[in-house]
């Protein structure tokens, strides 16, 4: 940005969104205003009121600086250090994989079941495998407040996070957090009526064509599952075979490109039923749910 210039709100959203989208960013606008908001310490909105105001040097200096972050690919998400996620605003760093909307249809699919179910008031056990950040993990815990939550990452790091937003929200108190390798080191006597899991499903020749900033920036253990890209999930409908009550689900998010995979994974373990596909908005398929089978009458 010219240092002879009078940078008003208006012209600085102007000439960072022509700069970034020339940096390769696919939302250019959205991102200057973020990042102003953010230098500023205002909401969004009150930039739509101020276009004529021209800020303080130590804002335009702050703003410099995260513009320069973005231009380098870093994502706006981590320069923030929050992220929104089915109407929350949640903690994020560069330990946790950025929420993305799609992930919002597991938490509607699992509220759906346990609606369906006429559990919502039930002291049901979930666990939510692979947490990050706990989105999954607190969205649970907030719409159903008898619930027992446990969150499992094997990035302590990630634990700390997901405690955080957890503590934000106040359900902390009944939520367990287990440093874990999926489910190797949970009790191996816990058993759980949900369980719901945003796996790294990432094939390992998809990783350099990720999105702008993703391979770089986020966590790679939250994203490559190997060659096939089904090899966590896998090792998670074993475990589900094994840690589900009879009768209890296990919802997990999927690949569109792995769905066949995915459901050739469930049908063979030989342990689920009322296997379902759920789409997104787009109309690829998002979630997989199957049921756990229970003991033939």
């Amino acid at each position: 940005m010219p240092q002879t210039e009078t940078w008003t709100v208006g012209r600085l959203l102007e000439w960072t969104t022509t700069f970034l989208k020339s940096h390769g960013s696919d939302t250019p606008r959205l991102d200057a205003e973020l990042l102003l908001a953010e230098a500023r310490g205002c909401q969004r909105i009150e930039l739509y009121t101020s276009f004529s105001e021209e800020p303080s040097e130590s804002v335009r200096t702050a703003f410099r600086e995260l513009v320069k972050r973005r231009a380098d690919g870093m994502p706006v998400a981590y320069l923030l250090g929050r992220r929104e996620f089915y109407s929350l605003s949640f903690r994020v760093t560069p330990d946790v994989l950025i929420p993305r909307p799609e992930t919002e249809f597991l938490v509607i699919a699992l509220l759906d079941l346990v609606n369906a179910a006429g559990q919502a008031a039930a002291e049901l056990a979930i666990a939510d495998v692979g947490t990050g950040s706990g989105i999954l993990a607190v969205c649970a815990a907030r719409e159903l407040p008898n619930a027992r939550v446990m969150a499992v990452d094997v990035s302590p790091a990630a634990l700390a996070v997901a405690r955080e937003n957890a503590e934000r929200y106040q359900v902390a108190q009944r939520m367990e957090f287990v440093d874990s390798d999926l489910l190797a080191s949970v009790p191996a006597e816990q058993r759980f009526d949900y369980l719901v899991s945003n796996p790294p499903y990432v094939k390992s020749s998809e990783m350099a064509s990720l999105g702008p900033g993703v391979a770089e920036y986020e966590p790679r253990v939250a994203l490559e599952a190997g060659p096939r890209g089904t090899e966590v999930i896998e090792r998670l409908i074993a475990a589900a075979a094994e840690r589900l009550r009879p009768g209890g689900w296990l919802l997990l998010e999927i690949s569109p490109q792995l769905r066949g995979e995915v459901e050739q994974l469930v049908t063979a373990s030989g342990a689920f039923d009322s296997l379902k596909v759920i789409k997104d908005l787009a109309g690829l398929a998002r979630v997989v749910q199957a049921q756990r089978k229970r003991p033939a009458s």
